[in-house]
């Protein structure tokens, strides 16, 4: 009986867990009864950026300690030295693709955020933000409307040659500007649907497999030892998913920074 409930508690659908659920809500009626709902999607938004802000606020506590001759050694801890490596890395991709430090404070949260994001929804019964397309579609054509702006204040109505190849023959402009035009939207697209596919793929890959193997693992002890195969197997696919995590936040920071270029460059 027991083993029944745990499986009706563990086998569903592998797509249940990018479900957006009310977790809580209340009516109001000082706000002509407007209702306020907190879903999983908002609690863990904001449990990330907690995560952010605590880590930086951390890693600015270094430890102190006393030599022989009573000086104070400052000696960084292991989170701002995490920190500042990946601070570097971010600032060598900023200034080797962008060539302007300016923007190095907005690609770097940007990372962390979506580093973040990632590995928050590898912990079990969590919820990953970047696999919910509102957030994905929504951040990149946010960055997009922005990138937008950004290059049409820099080159004010000549940012439009950005639309028109240099040499086009007058007949063709309408159709060119159409094309590149859908080009330039499709950039806000395929921006936020390479990460949310990615992500989608890499959890539901594990539930399918997690699930498969508790029940591999309740069918015996010769079929439990035999289990210990593809579960090693799993374990190498968990660990691939958090290097995904790591290279998918990197690849869209990437991807805004040669779009931030292209604003600033009109290329």
């Amino acid at each position: 009986m027991f083993l029944n409930n745990l499986n009706n508690l563990f086998i569903n659908s592998p797509l249940e867990q990018f479900e957006v659920v009310s977790l809580a809500s209340y009516n109001s009626p000082l706000f002509f009864n407007t209702s306020f709902t907190l879903t999983n999607l908002a609690l863990f938004t904001v449990l990330v950026l907690s995560l952010i802000l605590s880590i930086h606020q951390n890693s600015g506590k270094d430890k102190t300690n006393l030599n022989f001759n009573k000086k104070m050694k400052l000696i960084p801890n292991k989170e701002s030295i995490l920190l500042e490596s990946l601070f570097a890395s971010i600032n060598t991709i900023v200034r080797d693709q962008i060539g302007r430090e300016v923007y190095l404070p907005f690609i770097y949260s940007l990372f962390l955020f979506i580093l973040c994001s990632n590995l928050v929804g590898n912990i079990p019964y969590t919820f990953t933000i970047t696999t919910s397309i509102i957030v994905s579609i929504g951040l990149s054509f946010t960055i997009l409307i922005g990138v937008t702006i950004l290059g049409l204040s820099i080159h004010k109505i000549h940012f439009f040659s950005f639309f028109i190849p240099s040499g086009t023959p007058l007949a063709l402009v309408p159709l060119l500007v159409l094309i590149e035009l859908i080009s330039y939207l499709a950039r806000a697209f395929s921006l936020g649907i390479r990460l949310f596919a990615n992500m989608v793929a890499g959890h539901t890959l594990l539930k399918i497999l997690s699930t498969f193997l508790f029940k591999m693992f309740s069918g015996g002890l010769i079929i439990f030892v035999l289990t210990l195969i593809p579960f090693a197997l799993f374990l190498a696919i968990t660990g691939l998913e958090l290097a995904v995590s790591f290279i998918q936040a990197y690849v869209f920071v990437l991807l805004v920074c040669s779009y931030i270029k292209d604003a600033i460059e009109l290329h």
